[in-house]
């Protein structure tokens, strides 16, 4: 992603400029074309959407452990917290990383993705969708003084985007 204010290169999904500081969650969104629908995504904030309160588990955790947490609630990530949020591991990290591989003794710190881009709660549906496009997620944690305290997934804003159009 190109910074607007200074051109400088920066990493794709950043919050601010690593060159200059400029806030970078809304660069690049739309501007209020698109009507109804439109003004939604740059209005509604993500809190707006009742977001799912996370599972969570440790970082010396067991994976095998996570795993089952994740067939019981029907969710595709926990997160990772010890004092604050430090990780998320999703289906994807554990499919990627550990295809093929026995599960027994695997901690989550080996497994997560550390120090995952997050939400705020009013952070709008415009700034998640794209957070999400732009570094190829399907989770967000949503966070307030470091403690996650929701999280956002492709498929609740596609469905709400299904509720704006319908």
């Amino acid at each position: 992603m190109i910074c607007p204010v200074c051109h400088f290169e920066t990493i794709a999904g950043s919050d601010d400029c690593e060159n200059c500081g400029a806030d970078l969650r809304t660069s690049g969104l739309p501007t209020g074309a698109g009507g109804d629908v439109g003004a939604a995504l740059l209005t509604e904030h993500l809190s707006e959407l009742n977001p799912q309160r996370p599972v969570s588990v440790g970082p010396d955790d067991l994976v095998a452990a996570a795993v089952v947490l994740m067939q019981e609630h029907r969710i595709g990530c926990v997160t990772v917290e010890s004092d604050r949020l430090i990780g998320i591991l999703t289906e994807r990290d554990i499919v990627l990383k550990l295809a093929g591989r026995p599960l027994e003794g695997i901690l989550v710190r080996d497994v997560m993705t550390p120090d995952p881009v997050v939400l705020r709660g009013d952070d709008t549906i415009a700034v998640a969708i794209h957070k999400m496009a732009m570094g190829g997620f399907r989770h967000i944690p949503l966070v307030s003084g470091g403690k996650a305290t929701g999280i956002v997934s492709a498929r609740d804003l596609s469905h709400h985007l299904v509720t704006l159009i319908g």
